[in-house]
C-alpha cells in the first residue's frame, strides 16, 4: 500500500513568521479543501513513567497562545496531563498529504473561558458532559442512557444548563511546531518551527 504523492514543494519562503500564523494558513486550505473534520486533532499524553495513550478530539480554539480543546479533567487524559504537562498534537491531514505535528505543553484554562463555550454547545452535548465520567468503568451502554434520559428530564431544551465543574479547556502551547507536505519518492518537505528566545527557529528536517 503505497500512495504516490503530487504536491507543491514546501519551502522556507513560504512560511509565515510565527506556526501559528502558518497554521491559520494550512488549517483554511484543509478546510476549503473539503476534508471531513479538519479540526480532528490527535493528542498524545503519558503517565510521569512515560507510558503514552492517544485519542482523537476536536480542535475548538486556536490562536497565537496555542490549539484549545475540551474534556473530562478526570478523564485519562485529563489525570495524564495534570501529572505530566508534556503532549503532543497531531492534525493528519491525509488528503491533502499533509501533516501538522505539535510538541508543548497543556494547561487548564481559565473557568470563565470553559463556561463561556459551554454555552455554545448543543444542548444534547451540554447534557452529555454531565452523563459521562469519561473514562471510567460503567456496566452497559444502557446505564449511560438513562444517566442522560434523567438529565434530560431535570434540564429539558432551552433551559440552560450549567458547565460541570470538572469538565472544562487545554491549551496546548507549543514550543515546537513541524509542518510536514508530502512529494513522490519520499522526498517529503518538513519545516519545523522551535521556540527560542521569545522566538521562532525554523529547521528544515530530512524526510
Amino acid at each position: 500500500m503505497r500512495e504516490h504523492y503530487r504536491s507543491t514543494p514546501l519551502l522556507e519562503t513560504d512560511l509565515a513568521p510565527t506556526p501559528m500564523e502558518q497554521f491559520a494558513r494550512w488549517f483554511a486550505q484543509a478546510a476549503s479543501a473539503g476534508l471531513h473534520e479538519p479540526n480532528a486533532m490527535v493528542v498524545s499524553t503519558a503517565t510521569p513513567d512515560g507510558r503514552p495513550s492517544s485519542r482523537t478530539v476536536l480542535l475548538k480554539q486556536y490562536d497565537s497562545r496555542g490549539f484549545v480543546f475540551y474534556t473530562n479533567y478526570g478523564s485519562r487524559k485529563g489525570r495524564e496531563i495534570d501529572a505530566n504537562a508534556y503532549v503532543s498534537v497531531l492534525f493528519p491531514w491525509h488528503p491533502i498529504a499533509r501533516q501538522v505535528v505539535v510538541t508543548g505543553t497543556a494547561t487548564r484554562i481559565g473557568r470563565e473561558e470553559t463556561v463561556a463555550y459551554f454555552r455554545t454547545r448543543p444542548h444534547g452535548s451540554q447534557l452529555g458532559a454531565w452523563a459521562s465520567a469519561q473514562s471510567s468503568v460503567i456496566g452497559s451502554r444502557e446505564e449511560l442512557i438513562r444517566t442522560y434520559e434523567e438529565l434530560a428530564a431535570r434540564h429539558p431544551e432551552g433551559e440552560q444548563v450549567p458547565a460541570p465543574p470538572e469538565w472544562g479547556g487545554y491549551r496546548v502551547e507549543p514550543q515546537a511546531v513541524e509542518f510536514w507536505q508530502g512529494h513522490a519518492n519520499r522526498l517529503h518537505d518538513r519545516l519545523r518551527f522551535t521556540s527560542r528566545d521569545g522566538g521562532w527557529d525554523i529547521e528544515r528536517l530530512s524526510p
